[in-house]
């Protein structure tokens, strides 16, 4: 008897490391694949086709982890509509906004002068214009117009009394560099200082002493103000005035009854639109 407990008393000496060592590693190794299975558990799954037969129609697929959280859609926001969150506020950089407005062009005709006396003047001009603006930083913007106004050319005062020169179109391309004052803000004053060249088509002399006519291609500073003001969504109403300063040469006729005149039209430019951001 006392043999036998002695025997028992041996083995259990010997299988008690093990024993402890197998108790060890079924704690660590079994309790990392319990938490890897319960990891694995809690990853969205996606189903992907793996199999699919052009004779039977029958298709195989698996289930693989979706690692990368789907992104919550973007929320609906109408074209006319403002929503938070969605709608950004003002203009800042990177934004493209496009305007269509009507524009006057109002010569000043500040001087002028004529080889038989008297002065040159032109009549206003109101026509649809079209700009777009590029916001290189929150503050500066480019634009440019673009527009297309008639005017009636008059020389008072001459040697021949009041002479109806002509009519002319004139397009007078501005690109305008501007400082908006308030970005990211509904209401976004504005100054810029840009060029102006006046380009005249479809000139059509008045008759009488005017048989011709020929106004030349001219360019000069503008100096703008405006604002912008977010009325709904993308959606903005203008308000801009430039004045351009602008020293035109005319002619009327050819040798040896030519006259030539020059003058200041100096116009002021001013326009109303509504514009969107894209």
């Amino acid at each position: 008897m006392k043999k036998s407990l002695s025997r028992l008393a041996i083995i259990a000496a010997v299988f008690a490391p093990v024993a402890g060592y197998a108790q060890n590693y079924s704690n660590t190794n079994l309790g990392s694949a319990v938490n890897q299975a319960q990891n694995a558990a809690s990853v969205p799954m996606v189903r992907e086709e793996i199999w699919a037969s052009g004779w039977s129609g029958k298709v195989q697929y698996r289930d693989v982890p979706m690692y990368k959280t789907p992104k919550a859609p973007k929320p609906h926001c109408g074209v006319f509509q403002t929503c938070p969150g969605v709608t950004k506020i003002g203009l800042g950089k990177g934004d493209f906004i496009v305007r269509l407005g009507a524009l006057a062009t109002i010569p000043n005709n500040t001087s002028s002068r004529t080889s038989v006396g008297g002065r040159i003047t032109a009549s206003n001009g109101v026509m649809a214009e079209l700009s777009a603006n590029y916001f290189v930083t929150d503050n500066l913007a480019f634009e440019l117009i673009a527009s297309s106004t008639r005017h009636s050319i008059w020389a008072k005062g001459t040697a021949a009394g009041n002479v109806h020169v002509g009519k002319a179109w004139v397009i007078p391309p501005t690109i305008t560099a501007q400082w908006h004052f308030r970005p990211h803000k509904a209401f976004n004053p504005y100054v810029g200082v840009g060029l102006t060249v006046a380009f005249w088509h479809n000139v059509k002399p008045g008759g009488g002493i005017a048989q011709k006519i020929g106004l030349e291609t001219t360019v000069g500073p503008a100096f703008n103000v405006g604002f912008d003001y977010q009325v709904v969504g993308n959606w903005f109403f203008n308000m801009d005035a430039k004045q351009i300063l602008l020293n035109q040469r005319v002619h009327i006729n050819d040798s040896p009854n030519r006259i030539d005149a020059r003058t200041s039209l100096n116009p002021t430019v001013v326009s109303a639109g509504i514009g969107y951001r894209f």
